[in-house]
């Protein structure tokens, strides 16, 4: 019912970028989405070209933009902890019936011609609603549908497709807009999510829980995902990367109506050309990168889109040229891709299994803070300066994020972060429902000539117990015994510190082993678990 195991597909396949497809889950999805996203674009292009005929401000029509991006920068982590905490195949089916349903109101709407611009806006954000429900929780699926080994083809298949959809559906919007009606576009819309709805009936595995331990509290697993996310360098630089990038980026994709309509006097046509340029751009670059990856880094990737993507914005605000705004535009989705697929990989790999939801709710967050925020600011210089002013802003700002490029680079290497399971279970038996915090101290006797560096291990190792389960870490020398020294972390409950026995992953067991190295005598170091008591 659900396809052949992972196991099952030759393993010569698994270096080929489109090796996933011979997964029938992962084909399966990949096409339901691609459907489901067709409609959406279609969708978008209706918003956005209906928005021009209801209102002349480019701020109103970047707000079509705004109203999709901001519930997705406030609600991607609840979202998240709910990926990691729910059913996540009854959540996806929910959330498609009220896209469905949001689509068939802006259907009637506009048939009737009882829309306005504030019911415009108001149906797209609970649209905008529903995907910030839902986007975290499908990425957070793709480990089920292929295996690691194949998991970056999986990633960069997945943003394929989402730019096919991007090349198909604004294309085919721009003709049904033009050819029969805006709301035949919201009506189709509303047809592609009965399709994914189909295909997760039939997918019954993904209803398989993120982890196999007791639940957490909704409260305690936001606390817990922000937690790693303060904690965990590499996903911070990953975040810093993609803000960077998107804030000056999204100025072309807000103000696009505009330019269309107005800068370069099209009509809904050209409007769906455009857009369509960008997604078949985009289709483009997602099947050059793996050859690009095999040549250059990913840094270099992030670095070269953020190059391509300047040199665009000065294109569009400089040059009149219905031709030349369509080619820039084809490179700009080749640039957008690149970064998009690179950055998105790298939040991905650098997150285990029982955090995967709501870090990537993180990563969603600071993506579409950035849209969200961007959109605004470059749909208010139109309206106050001019579209043209906006766009080299932007650009401006795009060299900002260049130079934190060579000041903030990507890290590289992959760590595993499969569950080591080495620490000992503790003697002490106790009720996972208590909820007195937990002091663990752990004692450590070390040559004092080796002070320095082995601090600089700990510290290291801090970070570690903080991301996991600690709301407190300290490490405390004793004055009157060189060399003795107690590392001590409070976690806030039995059920959080058990937990944490299940989060530590293969590179925190080296990076335990590289502190313990220090560690003299026979005797290994000593550890106690004490618990508080009223």
């Amino acid at each position: 019912m659900t396809g052949p195991s992972p196991a099952s597909v030759p393993a010569a396949a698994a270096s080929s970028a489109w090796s996933p497809f011979g997964h029938r889950v992962f084909a399966v999805m990949w096409t339901a989405m691609l459907l489901g996203n067709i409609g959406t674009w279609m969708r978008d292009v209706g918003a956005g070209w209906l928005m021009t005929t209801l209102s002349p401000s480019a701020t109103m029509v970047a707000l079509v933009q705004v109203a999709g991006t901001l519930p997705i920068f406030l609600l991607s982590l609840p979202a998240g902890a709910l990926a990691d905490l729910v059913d996540r195949r009854r959540l996806l089916i929910g959330v498609n019936v009220l896209l469905a349903a949001v689509a068939v109101v802006l259907g009637v709407l506009t048939q009737l011609k009882l829309m306005t611009p504030t019911l415009l806006v108001l149906c797209l954000l609970v649209g905008g609603i529903g995907t910030a429900l839902m986007t975290p929780v499908l990425q957070s699926l793709t480990p089920l549908q292929v295996p690691k080994s194949e998991l970056r083809n999986a990633i960069a298949l997945n943003s394929m497709g989402f730019n096919v959809a991007r090349a198909i559906g604004p294309a085919l919007g721009g003709l049904i807009i033009a050819a029969v009606s805006i709301h035949a576009a919201f009506y189709i819309d509303a047809i592609s999510y009965v399709v994914v709805i189909a295909a997760l009936l039939w997918w019954k595995a993904a209803s398989t829980p993120a982890s196999t331990e007791a639940p957490e509290a909704f409260g305690s697993a936001l606390r817990t995902g922000l937690r790693f996310a303060l904690n965990a360098p590499e996903l911070k630089r990953t975040l810093l990367r993609a803000a960077s990038f998107f804030v000056f980026a999204s100025s072309y994709w807000a103000l696009l109506p505009i330019i269309a309509r107005k800068e370069l006097g099209g009509g809904a046509s050209y409007y769906g050309i455009l857009l369509a340029c960008i997604g078949a751009g985009a289709v483009l670059g997602a099947l050059l990168l793996p050859k690009l990856r095999a040549r250059i880094s990913a840094e270099a990737t992030l670095r070269l889109g953020t190059v391509l993507t300047i040199a665009v914005l000065v294109l569009l605000a400089t040059v009149r040229d219905q031709i030349v705004a369509a080619v820039a535009l084809g490179l700009a989705g080749m640039a957008w891709i690149a970064v998009l697929t690179t950055a998105n990989t790298a939040a991905q790999t650098v997150l285990p299994n029982w955090v995967r939801g709501r870090g990537l709710a993180v990563y969603l967050t600071v993506f579409y803070g950035a849209m969200t925020a961007g959109s605004l600011i470059w749909g208010q210089v139109a309206d106050h300066v001019s579209v043209q002013v906006a766009l080299l802003a932007a650009a401006g700002v795009g060299l900002l994020a260049l130079a934190i490029a060579f000041a903030r680079p990507m890290p590289e290497s992959e760590r595993d972060l499969t569950p080591s399971m080495h620490w000992p279970e503790p003697a002490m038996k106790l009720d996972a429902a208590d909820d007195a915090p937990v002091m663990v101290s752990i004692d450590y006797r070390i040559e004092p000539a080796q002070r320095e560096a082995f601090l600089a291990a700990l510290d290291a190792l801090g970070g570690e117990r903080r991301r996991d389960g600690a709301v407190f870490w300290q490490v405390f020398e004793d004055t009157e015994a060189p060399g003795h020294f107690t590392e001590l972390f409070m976690e806030p409950s039995w059920a959080e510190h058990l937990r944490h026995h299940h989060r530590v992953t293969q590179a925190d067991a080296d990076l335990q082993a590289s502190v313990q190295r220090f560690h003299i005598g026979a005797a290994p170091p000593v550890v106690r678990h004490l618990l508080a008591r009223r």
